[in-house]
C-alpha cells in the first residue's frame, strides 16, 4: 500500500491559505491511503526563537488538523522532534550531501543576498526534509510547484545513499497539486506568515473580524458601481461560499448601493457559519491541551516503529552495526 507524508511548519497558526490548500486536501487524500502527518516543529526553528510561542503554534497546528477532522486511529499525527531518528538521519545524509546542490536550494537562495541572516539550520534545511521523508519509507508527497525542488533534492539524496550503501532507501514521488489554489491575503499577495496578511479562521471572532476588515479595497464610494472580479473581498469569498451566494454578492456589487463594509461583513458571517463546527472544536482542543498532547504521543509511538525500522537497515549499511 501506497504510504503518503505531509508537513507542516509550526512557526505560525494555520491561516485559511494553510486549511484551504494544504490541510483540507490532505485530510481529503488520507480517508483512501496511510497518511503520515508531521508538524515540523524543528524547521520551525530557523525562524522561531520564543519556546513559549513555539509550543502554542504546535499545539495550535495539530489542533488544526484534529478540528478539521483528521482520522487518527488510521492515520499518524506526530510532532517531528518527537522521532529523534530524524536528526540522526540527517547528520549520516549531511556526509553524502554536496556544498552545491544545497547552495543552490530556494530556502538558501532567495535569503543569500543577506547572509548575516542566514543560520546553519537553513542552509541544511532540505536535508533535514530529506531525512523527514525517506525514515518513513513514504512513496507520495503532495507538494506545490514552488515546493517541487526540495522534493527532488530528496530523491537525489535518496538515490545517492542507495549507489553508496546498497538499497536502502524508497524513492518517493511528488504528487504535484496541479489545481493548487493561491489563496488571497488581506493585500492582494499569496496569504503568508511572511507577508502577515493573514486570516485565521479558527480565532476568536473579534480577531478574526479585525483580520478580515483589513482587505484591502479600491476607494470607491456606497453608491457607486463595483468590479466584483477585481475586489479581494470576492475572491476569498468564492474560495469557501457556494455558488448561489457567490453570484447574489457579485450583483450587489453591480447594482451600487453595497459598501466594501457591507461585502466584509458577509465575508465574517460565512466564514463564522461554515467553519462553525471547527471552531468549536479547535477551541475545545486549546483549552484542553492533554488531549492534543495524547494524539501527538500516539502519533509518535507509531511513527518511531516504522523510524526504528528504516535506521536499523541504515546503520547496518553504512557499517555502524
Amino acid at each position: 500500500m501506497s504510504r503518503i507524508l505531509t508537513g507542516i511548519q509550526s512557526s505560525g497558526k494555520p491561516h485559511l491559505g494553510n486549511i484551504l490548500g494544504a490541510i483540507l486536501p490532505a485530510i481529503e487524500l488520507s480517508k483512501t491511503k496511510e497518511s503520515l502527518f508531521f508538524i515540523a516543529d524543528l524547521h520551525a526553528l530557523t525562524t522561531t526563537k520564543d519556546p513559549k510561542k513555539l509550543q502554542e503554534n504546535t499545539l495550535a497546528t495539530a489542533a488544526t488538523w484534529l478540528a478539521f477532522g483528521l482520522d487518527t486511529s488510521y492515520n499518524i499525527l506526530y510532532k517531528q522532534s518527537d522521532v529523534p531518528q530524524v536528526t540522526e538521519l540527517m547528520w549520516y545524509l549531511n556526509c553524502i550531501t554536496p556544498f552545491p546542490m544545497l547552495a543552490n536550494a530556494h530556502s538558501f537562495k532567495d535569503k543569500s543576498n543577506k547572509l548575516s541572516d542566514v543560520n546553519a539550520g537553513l542552509f541544511t534545511y532540505p536535508v533535514l526534509m530529506a531525512a523527514d521523508i525517506i525514515l518513513y519509507d513514504a512513496n507520495i508527497v503532495p507538494v506545490g510547484k514552488d515546493q517541487l525542488q526540495h522534493l527532488e533534492i530528496t530523491r537525489d539524496i535518496a538515490k545517492s545513499f542507495n549507489h553508496i550503501y546498497g538499497e536502502t532507501f524508497v524513492i518517493p514521488e511528488a504528487k504535484i497539486k496541479e489545481d493548487c489554489m493561491i489563496i488571497p491575503g488581506t493585500d492582494g499577495q499569496k496569504m503568508s506568515k511572511s507577508y502577515n496578511n493573514c486570516i485565521h479562521i479558527l480565532e476568536n471572532e473579534k480577531i478574526l473580524k479585525k483580520q478580515i476588515m483589513k482587505i484591502h479595497t479600491d476607494s470607491k464610494d456606497l453608491d457607486e458601481i463595483k468590479d466584483p472580479d477585481t475586489c479581494n473581498i470576492v475572491k476569498i469569498y468564492k474560495l469557501i461560499g457556494d455558488p448561489k451566494n457567490c453570484k447574489n454578492l457579485e450583483k450587489k456589487y453591480r447594482n451600487g448601493g453595497f459598501g466594501y463594509g457591507h461585502a466584509k461583513s458577509e465575508l465574517l458571517d460565512l466564514i463564522l457559519t461554515k467553519y462553525n463546527l471547527p471552531r468549536l472544536k479547535f477551541q475545545e482542543l486549546m483549552d484542553n491541551p492533554e488531549v492534543i498532547e495524547k494524539e501527538l504521543e500516539k502519533g509518535a509511538k507509531k511513527a518511531n516503529q516504522i523510524a526504528s525500522a528504516v535506521m536499523k537497515k541504515v546503520k547496518k549499511n553504512i557499517g555502524l552495526m
